[in-house]
């Protein structure tokens, strides 16, 4: 049976090409921990992670690698920076769109005295900057929300809400899971912190993220990890210097080899070129399930202002059912209910039944969608 896959906001695939070579190459040639050897297969491997850290810097517009900060994942770059950073007393604004990896350590912070905010966006996930704006009090130290929603594809108004955040001296905080990859972004667009991971937009693997701080920023974060960092050995005191303050612990380093592949992968085809391709698909997409009656699509109707993620609601068919009819029959993978992001699903109206996504990738075809929307057909009509 034909295998399509469309859950690229849950992980990409199939990943860049190259970068499964690399990691295996790297697992099975190099002895190497980097920091942490005196000979030339270590040093080797300490050039090819910095290498990596300026193509981050050079991919999101940043000019301090030592600033481009590795970390298991892109939940765990927003906890450091939110729990490092924030204390009884403060107070912080996101957006009604956050996934679970931002709304949980917030919920958490509020429990020992943060207080929290919640700009409202409207039903199909826009938010208009003047709601955050009126939301900012004399104790606000930050805004941190999504750059796009994991549920529908709404791209959010990060460029205005940064210059909001930059004018009353305020931290801006970007997760930037759904689009890193796919839409560009520049740290210049007064962003303090970007948080990224790996393996969705990024075509690389699993097990790593990170984030870009502002140098100013950085200095305002404690480490919630301290250990061993390969670097001041004679001290017990944590150090303070990047990027060794955040990366206590060995790191992924295959995974980090991984993503210098694909990001030089990117690199090659442009990511202009990558999101075209996707707003392509998702046009087509959008153009032949507005025909099909019983069937809602979530969020905005057109290309603009979105990503590739559609979700969609069936009025008289379980959710879950056309989701596993999908699978089972036609071999076509999507992901089903709440994605994580409640929140996103009450603003949206589909909490608390959730919706089937599809999210599509710079892999996918014409060809797929069409025979995607065929199926859909059939199941309705069946």
């Amino acid at each position: 049976m034909r295998k399509i896959y469309v859950d690229n906001a849950t992980t990409s695939f199939p990943k860049a090409p190259s970068v499964s070579d690399a990691i295996k190459a790297f697992l099975d040639c190099s002895p190497a921990n980097i920091n942490r050897g005196g000979y030339a297969a270590a040093y080797d491997v300490a050039t090819t992670v910095a290498e990596t850290r300026q193509m981050l810097c050079d991919f999101f517009g940043f000019d301090t690698p030592r600033n481009a900060v590795f970390t298991p994942s892109v939940t765990y770059s927003l906890n450091m920076i939110l729990r490092g950073f924030l204390g009884r007393g403060d107070h912080i604004i996101t957006t009604s769109m956050e996934h679970n990896g931002l709304m949980r350590p917030l919920h958490d912070l509020a429990k020992n005295g943060v207080k929290i905010d919640i700009a409202q966006c409207d039903s199909e996930g826009t938010l208009d900057p003047k709601d955050v704006k009126k939301l900012i009090e004399p104790e606000t130290k930050a805004v941190v929300m999504t750059h796009a929603s994991n549920v529908c594809g709404t791209i959010l108004p990060i460029q205005e809400v940064s210059q909001i955040c930059k004018t009353h001296g305020i931290k801006f905080i970007l997760d930037a899971a759904q689009t890193a990859g796919s839409v560009r972004i520049s740290m210049k667009e007064d962003i303090d912190a970007l948080c990224f991971t790996a393996h969705k937009g990024l075509l690389s693997s699993p097990g790593l993220g990170g984030m870009l701080i502002k140098s100013d920023f950085a200095a305002l974060i404690n480490p919630i990890i301290t250990g061993g960092t390969g670097s001041g050995s004679h001290n017990y005191a944590h150090p303070t210097k990047m990027p060794d303050k955040f990366e206590a612990g060995t790191p992924n380093t295959p995974a980090i080899i991984g993503l210098r592949e694909a990001l030089g992968y990117i690199n090659r085809i442009g990511i202009d070129k990558i999101f075209a391709k996707e707003m392509e698909l998702t046009q087509r997409f959008l153009t032949q399930i507005s025909g099909f009656d019983g069937v809602n699509s979530i969020g905005k109707k057109s290309t603009v202002g979105r990503t590739a993620t559609v979700s969609l609601d069936f009025k008289n068919h379980d959710n879950a059912e056309i989701s596993a009819i999908l699978d089972e029959r036609f071999g076509i993978m999507t992901r089903c209910g709440l994605h994580c992001s409640p929140a996103a699903h009450k603003t949206l109206g589909t909490y608390p039944n959730g919706t089937v996504r599809f999210s599509f990738g710079y892999f996918n075809t014409i060809d797929d969608i069409d025979y995607i929307t065929r199926s859909i057909k059939w199941i309705l009509d069946n």
